[in-house]
């Protein structure tokens, strides 16, 4: 079994306290970092961070909780409505993941594990799937499901905040999720964690609920918003992080749930900014936005125009050879 969990509150890696299983495995105790202490009951961590949800969370929290056991009974009328297959829906978005067997793979928000044995399923012996909600009452759903079916793959379950991973970074190959994150307590947050979790060159699949804006004034689109609000969610690519590469958005079941599908980087994407662009205005992209100077007169504008189109170079160049040859006479040579 593989560690990979870290404090979500400091990242720092912890130490488990307490007893474990016939194979070694952490049973009951804490796990321990160097500021908290999260408790582990029968085989589950309980990574739940911060100790008082949001209140977005706790709305969560307290669905979940009164729906836990009737979940599966009716989720699948979702698909129903607009006749679609399930299985066809969901192994669609997990073949955005490009998984190869061997991998490693997070799904953040597992609920009750409907797509959670679909990417078991394509992991051999090697791979291991860290499986994460915020809900007991909807992992433990999970967690029975997985005690009935024999996977190739190292399982791990664990209680956490989607906002505040509770693994160290660079860890996946791939980070999955869907169906939740519409009602995140901090959405930008999350998608920064699932960043931070996966390797670069990773994969990161999410997807919710949102009518299209080319929808919401329809009959259709009006009356599945009027019956379930969620369809109202805005897509939430402004909470993209800045590692985000080849950036895909796709609406699946029916057209009213979003797919997002991206690679992960490493900091802002590369441009050349600095290669002499040719035309009249010159310059690059870099000094024209760094290189700006005081506003001038309209009448001072063009005689600068009227100068630099009668000298044959660019603005950039004529403005350039024109403060050299002002700050020259002004300072003196040797000052320049």
């Amino acid at each position: 079994m593989t560690n990979l969990y870290a404090c979500p509150h400091t990242l720092k890696d912890m130490t488990f306290e307490g007893t474990r299983d016939a194979a070694g495995l952490p049973e009951d105790g804490y796990y321990v970092s160097d500021v908290e202490r999260y408790p582990v009951k029968n085989h589950l961590p309980d990574f739940c961070y911060p100790r008082t949800a949001s209140p977005s969370d706790q709305q969560s929290l307290n669905w979940y909780k009164d729906n836990a056991q009737v979940y599966d009974d009716y989720l699948p009328l979702t698909f129903e409505t607009f006749g679609v297959d399930e299985d066809a829906e969901r192994n669609h978005m997990i073949d955005l993941l490009e998984i190869t067997p061997a991998q490693s793979i997070l799904e953040v928000g597992c609920g009750t594990g409907r797509d959670s044995e679909r990417i078991a399923a394509r992991l051999n012996s090697e791979g291991r799937l860290y499986l994460q909600d915020i809900s007991p009452d909807i992992l433990s759903i999970a967690i029975d499901k997985f005690s009935e079916k024999k996977f190739k793959p190292e399982i791990n379950f664990s209680l956490a905040n989607g906002s505040y991973l509770p693994f160290k970074s660079r860890s996946f190959d791939s980070v999955f999720h869907f169906g939740g994150l519409n009602t995140f307590g901090d959405i930008k947050r999350a998608f920064a964690e699932m960043v931070r979790v996966t390797k670069p060159g990773g994969r990161i699949v999410v997807g919710d609920e949102n009518m299209p804006a080319w929808l919401r004034e329809t009959e259709f689109g009006k009356v599945l918003m009027n019956s379930n609000p969620h369809y109202r969610y805005d897509l939430p690519l402004q909470h993209l992080p800045i590692e985000a590469r080849n950036v895909k958005v796709e609406w699946i079941i029916g057209g009213v749930f979003y797919v997002i599908s991206f690679d992960v980087g490493e900091g802002e994407p590369y441009a050349n900014l600095d290669f002499e662009i040719p035309g009249p205005r010159g310059g690059t992209h870099r000094t024209r936005y760094y290189g700006n100077i005081e506003g001038v007169t309209p009448n001072t504008k063009k005689l600068a125009q009227d100068a630099r189109q009668k000298s044959g170079l660019s603005m950039h160049r004529w403005l350039e050879r024109a403060i050299n040859k002002a700050a020259s006479e002004e300072l003196g040579a040797d000052d320049v």
